[in-house]
């Protein structure tokens, strides 16, 4: 009995620590499944063995949980690819968004070249019509008088310091404007980002062997059934 008893345990913990050297993981799973049911039927056809109904139970329930939890690997492992897909399409939605930004950017930046450049020129001409009012004569025989030379000089100094703070003003609304659209993009990019996080996330946890840990579990639990069963067997001969 002890024989059958040692064999057993031991390939139930090779099976446990048994590891699968690639994906697709699940393809290994129900020749791994068929080895254990293997094992534990060799186990309990064995003369030397009489399997009560507390090991059956036991037995029974254990085989039921791994083969639900080898089971739900393997429909997370067949969404593989749709994962990498997923992520693919997250990423290419992202740098969609990024174009559509730098073309945005783009244009912002040349209407505010544009308009800035008009508004120099402006400036500059009106800086020309100042220079050319204080150059003037005035006089009875210079066809403009002091008083009219003044009216000038106060309009245009007026309309140069409305084309000044124009110019500021359309500084500070191209700048508003060119962060408005950052905030857009990192609007429309952050759930993109945490979809793709997510993917990643989720394609890396299936391409490591996650059932190595339920497969280890499920044959400690059958080697501590096994062992409890040859306690009571014991305990009943004495």
């Amino acid at each position: 009995m002890e024989e059958v008893v040692d064999r057993t345990l031991k390939r139930l913990r090779n099976l446990g620590n048994q590891t699968f050297a690639s994906s697709p993981y699940s393809e290994h799973f129900s020749r791994w499944l068929m080895n254990l049911t293997d094992v534990l039927s060799e186990f309990e056809s064995s003369p030397t063995i009489s399997a009560d109904d507390q090991f059956i139970k036991e037995r029974s329930q254990i085989l039921s949980n791994v083969e639900l939890e080898l089971e739900e690997r393997r429909r997370k492992e067949a969404s593989l690819m749709d994962s990498i897909k997923s992520l693919s399409d997250s990423k290419i939605l992202l740098q969609r968004i990024e174009e559509e930004y730098a073309t945005q950017a783009r244009e912002i930046e040349a209407r505010k070249n544009s308009e800035i450049k008009r508004l120099y020129t402006n400036i500059d001409s009106l800086r020309g019509e100042l220079d050319a009012i204080a150059q003037m004569k005035t006089g009875l025989f210079r066809g403009i008088s002091k008083k009219n030379k003044a009216q000038k000089e106060t309009e245009t100094t007026q309309r140069l310091n409305t084309a000044r703070a124009e110019l500021e003003l359309a500084m500070l609304d191209f700048t508003a404007e060119r962060e408005k659209l950052r905030e857009e993009l990192e609007r429309k990019k952050q759930p993109i980002i945490e979809q793709v996080r997510d993917h990643q996330k989720e394609i890396e946890s299936l391409e490591t062997d996650g059932s190595l840990e339920d497969r280890r579990v499920a044959c400690e639990a059958l080697v501590n059934a096994v062992n409890a069963l040859l306690q009571r067997k014991t305990s009943q001969l004495h």
